[in-house]
């Protein structure tokens, strides 16, 4: 990897306009958590307001969720030598008057993702996109307009991509209404991690 990128993606102010005017209005503060040589792509969308505060990605309980999900303890997830953790934009894009998120900007992708993506390919065993945004960038044309179309077309993409829903609490009830998630794709994915990992 450049000797610069890592610096360069944690000094970037480009959307810090875009951040006063929102409803937090907040400076940026981009979370950029990878190295190369990592075997395991984490692809989210945006840190929330926890990741924000805190500069490290899924400090939350969404991370909690996600790394249940993966079948990774803490500190497996936290290895950078192993995993590394490229969400679709590298800042908290804050949130509307109604106390809603707002998108990731996709300046941050059309930015730096293809940098990143150049410096982790060559040791990937897995990517894993997760949310929409991600899925769109990783899967191209392969990805449907709806996260349940994509997820539900998990077996297209595996060993190699697996795409999955955010793992947000907003999404309990998208779990519950899809049982397959849990009793197919997940077991599959715990043992690709492992493989990806060993």
């Amino acid at each position: 990897m450049p000797d610069d990128l890592l610096p360069e993606i944690r000094a970037c102010r480009l959307c810090a306009p875009r951040f006063a005017a929102t409803a937090t209005g907040h400076e940026p503060r981009p979370v950029a958590w990878f190295r190369p040589g990592a075997r395991i792509l984490i692809a989210g969308q945006a840190p929330g307001a926890r990741v924000h505060a805190s500069g490290k990605p899924f400090t939350d309980p969404s991370g909690d969720r996600l790394r249940d999900w993966l079948g990774l303890s803490e500190a497996e997830f936290y290895d950078l030598d192993r995993v590394a953790v490229v969400p679709m934009a590298f800042c908290f894009p804050g949130y509307d008057a109604k106390g809603s998120d707002l998108p990731p900007p996709r300046l941050c992708a059309e930015t730096w993702h293809d940098r990143v993506m150049a410096t982790l390919q060559p040791g990937l065993r897995l990517i894993i996109p997760v949310g929409g945004p991600a899925h769109r960038y990783h899967l191209g044309k392969a990805a449907s307009p709806s996260v349940t179309a994509t997820v539900a077309g998990w077996r297209d993409h595996a060993p190699r991509v697996f795409p999955l829903p955010h793992p947000s609490w907003r999404n309990t009830g998208w779990l519950k209404r899809n049982p397959w998630f849990a009793d197919d794709l997940l077991p599959v994915l715990r043992t690709e991690v492992r493989k990806a990992l060993s």
